[in-house]
């Protein structure tokens, strides 16, 4: 018998990161928490242990890192998402009056309608690139018609958002390039000159979209700062991203079970337990970092204060500790909480908007064709980021219903 191989977790390995379930269940087996050679970095892997980490704020845990080296303090826009209450608390409060369930809710008619525009398009030629016709538009219409971004700009809107992920998870690693710095700075000159104008003529004459709201949300006489809107307004172009990888993957998992999509085809009304299943399965979002404030001790490691600790989400989502046949995509099973959009404080404000987005796109195609299939069984592109889980093209024929 051959002794095992030594652990190893190289998340920028593209074989890793094509199938890095395996992985993740020996890391859970054998190293709960490890430390990445020579850096302040420590990956985690459990759900106890990234739901209890992402559950606290400081003093334990914090969600406000330090600068990257190779940046300014400027270049990191202060957004929600990298801070710590009583600011975090502050700016969600004031967010989440503009952006409420009821809110989310009357999107639904206008999603469905954008939904079987983009597929009238598809459907007509067949054969077609998925993200390209309908996991990648869907959110991006959505979000830009929420904020009230006029669609001749909407091209332009996801080519920014698309520079802004991309580099996501890399600063831990390593010191930036200065080119990537430069692309950013340039990117976020870009963003933010243009909201500028947006936000100066929402104020002069206010509209029914998010963009006015988040403009006028005022709680107990504090409001968005000007920096704070900008910070939001980019945290928002960067959002549609994870719709994006829902939606790819809930395809690709059907494609891959096609027992869980007779089932659908058969009962729609199981699309939002599928959708559900899908973020535990095969989560958008792999990973969640925080950064240790003190000295922890977590398993067998040490982690100093100023270390950074990276919650595998994807990793947590497919513990058998807690899901009963973790590996198995199955739609029907008991439902548990699942850390997909986070966990705690930071639970993402989006997340409703998300899962409904993914819901509206697959009851649409799925009435809509007969059935789908891919074009041919290579290799997907997969997004730059580490961050993310998904595939960044999908050629399929789709059979018109």
């Amino acid at each position: 018998m051959h002794a095992a191989a030594p652990f190893s977790f190289n998340p920028f390995d593209e074989a890793t990161r094509r199938a890095p379930y395996a992985l993740f269940a020996r890391a859970r087996r054998e190293h709960p928490a490890w430390r990445h050679e020579g850096l302040p970095v420590v990956s985690v892997f459990r759900h106890a242990d990234c739901q209890a980490i992402l559950r606290d704020p400081p003093p334990a845990w914090s969600s406000a890192f330090p600068t990257p080296p190779g940046f300014a303090p400027e270049d990191v826009p202060r957004s929600m998402l990298v801070t710590n209450p009583p600011e975090h608390t502050r700016l969600r409060a004031l967010v989440s009056l503009a952006f409420t369930p009821r809110r989310v809710r009357q999107l639904a008619p206008r999603i469905e309608t954008i939904a079987h525009e983009l597929l009238d398009g598809a459907l007509a030629r067949r054969e077609v690139d998925l993200v390209e016709t309908l996991a990648y538009p869907l959110p991006v219409v959505v979000i830009a018609e929420l904020i009230g971004v006029p669609a001749e700009d909407r091209a332009q809107f996801k080519a920014w958002s698309n520079a802004l992920v991309a580099p996501l998870g890399t600063a831990f690693f390593e010191v930036a390039p200065p080119e990537r710095v430069a692309t950013l700075r340039q990117v976020r000159g870009e963003l933010e000159a243009y909201f500028v104008r947006l936000v100066e003529a929402r104020r002069r004459e206010p509209r029914d979209d998010l963009l006015s709201a988040l403009v006028a949300a005022e709680l107990e006489g504090s409001r968005l700062s000007f920096e704070e809107l900008l910070a939001m307004l980019i945290l928002l172009v960067a959002g549609n991203e994870t719709t994006t990888h829902l939606i790819g993957n809930a395809v690709l998992a059907f494609l891959a079970h096609p027992e869980a999509l007779a089932a659908v085809r058969t009962d729609p009304t199981r699309v939002p337990a599928a959708v559900e299943e899908v973020l535990r399965f095969s989560s958008p979002v792999q990973m969640d970092p925080r950064l240790a404030t003190r000295e922890a001790r977590l398993h067998d490691v040490t982690i100093a204060a100023g270390e950074v600790v990276l919650c595998w989400l994807g990793s947590a989502n497919r513990d058998e500790a807690v899901y009963e046949h973790a590996e198995v995509f199955d739609i029907g099973r008991e439902r548990k909480p699942d850390v997909a959009f986070g966990f705690g404080p930071h639970y993402c404000l989006g997340a409703s908007l998300a899962t409904l987005e993914a819901e509206v796109a697959l009851r649409v195609l799925l009435a809509r064709t007969r059935c789908f299939r891919r074009v041919d069984d290579g290799p997907l592109p997969i997004p730059p980021s580490i961050v993310f889980r998904g595939v960044t093209s999908l050629p399929v024929v789709l059979e018109p219903a």
